[in-house]
């Protein structure tokens, strides 16, 4: 019977004051890489994530496209430059702080995010979080084919890839707790054991306060 605790935390607007995607094509338009287009498509999506209306593995589709026959090192040195330059001075000091308790109570602490681990796995060392589920893209010799393997991490797609975590390092969903501002993570909001809404979106913040959950401003 797993009996480990485990805290998860959201990515955007969580651990990270704003969206990663916008600050990601920010960082491609200012390198020329990005077209005032892109960066139009990806505001667009976040407004739809914001209001949790985004067909989530359609949005994956057509983000992946562009990285289609382009080699996992690449995005890997792209990221990790990117978080440097851009990412780093937006990481919240609440949780930083919330990380360290965590640690010091000797639960397993995981990034939980609808992005990819490329763009994840920076913020975790920073933080000296061990675990990262992300939505995981698939390669080919070295190089993306374009397709999101599935299921998304998104949705009740967390669930499932926090169930196989869970499974892999024994500890019970039950008996953990999951940090996340968006009413999209409600699946795995309702698993845990203690739901915490951080600068939760209208609609979170409402089940929250309906259903006696944490609510913090970070």
């Amino acid at each position: 019977m797993a009996n480990r605790r485990a805290a998860l935390f959201d990515m955007d607007r969580t651990l990270l004051r704003v969206d990663s995607a916008t600050l990601y094509v920010k960082y491609q338009r200012e390198k020329g890489e990005a077209t005032i287009r892109d960066v139009a498509r990806v505001a667009w999506w976040m407004l739809q994530y914001t209001f949790g209306v985004i067909d989530a593995e359609r949005v994956a589709e057509r983000a992946m496209e562009s990285f289609k026959g382009r080699k996992e090192t690449w995005l890997r040195e792209t990221c990790e430059e990117w978080f440097a330059d851009s990412v780093v001075k937006h990481v919240q000091d609440a949780g930083r702080r919330a990380v360290e308790r965590h640690r010091d109570s000797g639960d397993l602490i995981a990034i939980v995010t609808g992005a990819t681990p490329y763009a994840a796995l920076p913020l975790a060392r920073e933080l000296g979080i061990d675990h990262v589920v992300a939505t995981e893209l698939e390669v080919a010799d070295g190089a993306f084919t374009g397709r999101v393997a599935p299921p998304i991490n998104y949705g009740v797609g967390k669930v499932t890839r926090v169930e196989k975590l869970a499974a892999e390092h024994g500890f019970s969903p039950a008996e953990s707790t999951f940090y996340s501002d968006s009413i999209t993570d409600l699946p795995l909001l309702e698993r845990v054991g203690t739901p915490v809404a951080v600068n939760p979106d209208a609609r979170l913040r409402r089940i929250a306060k309906k259903r006696g959950w944490r609510i913090e401003e970070w």
